[in-house]
């Protein structure tokens, strides 16, 4: 569905724009909507998560005996 917008050019640009399309075979409406898609291309999708968010390696204790979580909650 297309969105109809108003904007005001200054005349040198709308007279730039025009003989642009007229010289490619296309319309300035054309020219402006080619212009903005490759200005904003759309959002690229991430790459999906396929491995183990925590690289392997070295691991801590499961139980650390020389730290009290308490000490850091209620200090």
């Amino acid at each position: 569905m297309a969105v109809r917008t108003t904007i005001d050019l200054p005349e040198p640009l709308h007279q730039r724009l025009r003989d642009r399309a007229e010289r490619s075979g296309t319309s300035v409406r054309s020219l402006i909507v080619h212009a903005i898609e490759n200005t904003y291309p759309s959002a690229k999708k991430g790459r999906p998560v396929t491995g183990p968010l925590i690289p392997a390696g070295k691991r801590g204790p499961l139980y650390p005996t020389d730290e009290n979580p308490y000490d850091f909650i209620f200090s």
